[in-house]
C-alpha cells in the first residue's frame, strides 16, 4: 500500500482529495492537515510514502514544507497539487525537492498515477510547466521574499522589523532592494510583480 497524507487548507477539498484517492485499492490515507505545521507534525510522526499538499496554507507554505521534510532528511516525497501554473513557482519547488507539481484541475484518474509513479521514484510536473521553469531567474533573496510577503500583507516597515527581529533601516534596505531588482515603483508593487512571477 503507498500511504498517502493530505495537507489543505480548503476542508471540502482536502476531504474530497482524501475521498478520491482511498477509493484507489493501492493507496491509503494516512493523515490530512490544515495547515504546514499540522502537515510536517504528521509527517514526522507517521512517516507517509507521499505528502500530497497545496502551495499557499497557513503557518508553512508547500515550498517551505517540502523543504523543511527534505532538511530532515524524511523518506517522505513531497507532491504538491496547486492552482498555480506559474514557472516561478514550480521552479522553487524543484528547488524544494518536491517529487511532483501538479495542477488542480488534472483529472482524479491522472492524480492516483501521479501518486503511483512517485512511489517508484518518479518526478511527474504538470505538462508544459516543466520547460518553462528554468526560463526566468528569480533575483530575490528568501529574507527580501519573506518581508515582500508581510508588506503585501498591509505591515510597514515598523511592524516588520518587530515581527521579524529586525532593525527598521534593515528593513528599508531589503525592500528597496526587492523593489530594485524587481524594477518596481513601491513595495505593494514589487509584491504584486513578484507574486505574478511565481517567485513570493
Amino acid at each position: 500500500m503507498i500511504r498517502v497524507a493530505i495537507a489543505e487548507d480548503q476542508t471540502m477539498l482536502r476531504d474530497a482529495l482524501a475521498t478520491l484517492l482511498s477509493l484507489e485499492s493501492d493507496i491509503e490515507i494516512a493523515g490530512a492537515a490544515g495547515s504546514g505545521r499540522e502537515a510536517l507534525d504528521l509527517v514526522r510522526q507517521h512517516k507517509p510514502d507521499i505528502l500530497l499538499t497545496d502551495i499557499e496554507m497557513p503557518g508553512l507554505t508547500g515550498l517551505e514544507l517540502a523543504a523543511q521534510i527534505k532538511r530532515d532528511g524524511l523518506p517522505t516525497r513531497t507532491l504538491i497539487v496547486t492552482m498555480f501554473d506559474r514557472p516561478g513557482y514550480l521552479r522553487r519547488a524543484l528547488e524544494a525537492g518536491v517529487s511532483g507539481y501538479l495542477l488542480k484541475d488534472t483529472p482524479s484518474t491522472e492524480l492516483a498515477d501521479a501518486v503511483r509513479r512517485i512511489a517508484a521514484g518518479e518526478r511527474v510536473l504538470a505538462p508544459g510547466l516543466a520547460e518553462q521553469a528554468w526560463s526566468a531567474e528569480d533575483p530575490l533573496t528568501d529574507t527580501e521574499r519573506r518581508l515582500l510577503r508581510l508588506a503585501e500583507a498591509g505591515m510597514d516597515s515598523p511592524a516588520i522589523a518587530e515581527a521579524e527581529g529586525l532593525a527598521r533601516g534593515t528593513v528599508r534596505n531589503y525592500l528597496h532592494s526587492a523593489i530594485s531588482k524587481l524594477g518596481a515603483a513601491n513595495r505593494i508593487e514589487a509584491a504584486r510583480l513578484a507574486r505574478e512571477r511565481g517567485w513570493l
